[in-house]
């Protein structure tokens, strides 16, 4: 394995474990067997190299969930379902890519949000736009009376729930077995959230209070 890789390996590992901020590079450093020039060298700097544990992931993600969504989009009346549920095989795919790929990718993803990333989200959003522009196309075709507003703050909340679950998704396949004996994987997780999520953003548009 080469260097760079030792150190995204690393990386990746340390961050979904124990967050962006709670990770040094010393940690890093040490679990991949290299020295800190080495990460000067191939990054640069631990913004960088955040930036490059989670492009490895969505350069594998992006065309997938893309396409996926432009499908969604050239349906005339989507449900909102139906644009949540485009997530599912592409999201998955990811375990394709790496072992446990969905997983550590949702748990980075939170982390990115959880750990205040500010920059993070910037370059996700700037380097992946199609990602996030067909998902706001798909979402106002399934629901266009949703305001630009309320849009905001219903995927915010949305987000909001998306990271939790996936950040306790563990704990929660734990209760699942022990509690109903029921046997689930991280796709059972993703598959139960999507109804939840799709009716929170579907809910109706609140009335304004009477002056």
């Amino acid at each position: 394995m080469s260097t760079k890789n030792k150190i995204l390996d690393a990386a990746e590992s340390l961050f979904a474990d124990k967050g962006f901020n709670g990770t040094s590079l010393r940690e890093i450093t040490s679990q991949a067997e290299v020295n800190l020039a080495a990460v000067n060298y191939h990054f640069g700097s631990k913004k960088e190299l955040i930036k490059a544990v989670m492009s490895r992931y969505m350069n594998e993600l992006s065309p997938r969930l893309e396409s996926a969504l432009t499908q969604i989009c050239e349906k005339e009346s989507p449900s909102l379902i139906e644009v949540f549920s485009a997530f599912i095989d592409p999201l998955l795919s990811l375990n394709e890519f790496k072992v446990n790929g969905t997983s550590n990718f949702l748990q980075l993803l939170g982390r990115g949000y959880t750990d205040s990333q500010g920059f993070l989200r910037w370059f996700l959003t700037t380097q992946y736009p199609g990602v996030i522009d067909n998902f706001i196309i798909a979402v106002q075709k399934a629901y266009p009376e949703l305001s630009a507003e309320e849009m905001f703050w219903r995927l915010h909340f949305t987000m909001g729930t998306v990271v939790f679950t996936m950040s306790s998704s563990d704990a929660l396949i734990d209760i699942a077995m022990s509690d109903f004996e029921r046997e689930l994987q991280i796709s059972d997780v993703i598959r139960n959230v999507i109804p939840y999520v799709a009716a929170g953003v579907g809910a109706p548009m609140p009335v304004a209070p009477k002056s």
